[in-house]
């Protein structure tokens, strides 16, 4: 049977689940920083990131001594699991609970299962945070919607990995950031880029420069909010070169968004087109081509041409 393609690609209208997605954002962030706290830097903060699962999102393994352990989100049977190379195993329902609440019941089962973990509690790239021990405002969870949101992401993933695949230059693997929140994949020029401003709330200018030390051209899906509030693709090339904005991008959708300085396609344009995958493959690959052609990239050499 097939699956309608409003369920493959389901509608997520961030009124509808805004108190949860903030809440659900906060909890990624914890688990996120128990993966920074525990792995050694890797160069773009790519050492701190999530992948998609069949399930929902996993830090994968994460070092602890000589054991090694991963704390998992189930956004199908709504369960946070964490379970250590030594056979053991924890966790605890995903349902409606505080932030400082999270973060009790994952450390108690980190405590447990002797995997003890340190973080900063204090959330990143977030306005006005709250320590998330003491953060007992944020406390949604419709598991609806972040069952909507999940799969969203899964395709994204799966379009996203077509995209990466012809790049042979240096290419992030795709992952999920989870301070803005995104999922993201960023190809490389090769060059080193001037040095970054900074300045983005709650992120130290160091973690900045290093994620922007090179070229890039960079997309991803967010969920939307403060100044976008809707479902979106972006993309956006570091630094942007001269005449970028100006360029036409497919679909007709897609916009370039002066204030965020990046290209933005409405997720409901790609949900309700007759080919959903056709039309994100067409906005990466011509913002993609803005970028690197006026940037002046070396695109035989980083392209693996079809025969």
């Amino acid at each position: 049977m097939t699956t309608p393609q409003s369920e493959v690609w389901p509608a997520l209208p961030l009124e509808a689940w805004q108190d949860t997605a903030e809440t659900l954002h906060l909890w990624t962030q914890i688990v996120g920083k128990v993966r920074l706290a525990q792995t050694p830097w890797i160069n773009h903060s790519w050492h701190v990131t999530l992948y998609l699962t069949p399930r929902g999102l996993t830090t994968s393994p994460v070092p602890h001594g000589t054991r090694e352990f991963a704390i998992d989100f189930d956004f199908v049977d709504h369960r946070l699991l964490v379970q250590s190379s030594d056979g053991r195993t924890g966790g605890f329902p995903l349902k409606p609970m505080t932030v400082a609440a999270f973060y009790r019941f994952l450390m108690a089962e980190l405590e447990r299962l002797d995997l003890r973990v340190a973080i900063v509690r204090r959330p990143c790239e977030i306005p006005a945070p709250i320590p998330c021990d003491l953060d007992e405002t944020h406390g949604s969870y419709d598991s609806e919607y972040v069952n909507r949101y999940w799969r969203i992401l899964v395709q994204a993933e799966r379009v996203f990995r077509v995209f990466r695949a012809p790049f042979i230059g240096k290419v992030s693997p795709i992952h999920y950031f989870w301070g803005a929140p995104d999922l993201a994949v960023t190809r490389f020029s090769g060059r080193l880029a001037p040095v970054h401003p900074g300045g983005i709330p709650g992120l130290p200018d160091r973690v900045t420069r290093d994620a922007y030390s090179h070229e890039v051209s960079s997309a991803g899906f967010w969920h939307g909010g403060g100044p976008v509030p809707r479902p979106v693709f972006y993309s956006y090339a570091y630094p942007e070169p001269p005449g970028f904005a100006q360029t036409k991008v497919i679909p007709a959708e897609a916009f370039y968004s002066s204030d965020l300085r990046e290209f933005l396609l409405p997720y409901d344009a790609v949900r309700g087109a007759s080919s959903p995958d056709d039309a994100l493959l067409a906005f990466l690959q011509s913002t993609y081509e803005a970028a690197a052609d006026l940037g002046h990239w070396e695109r035989p050499a980083l392209e693996r041409r079809s025969e």
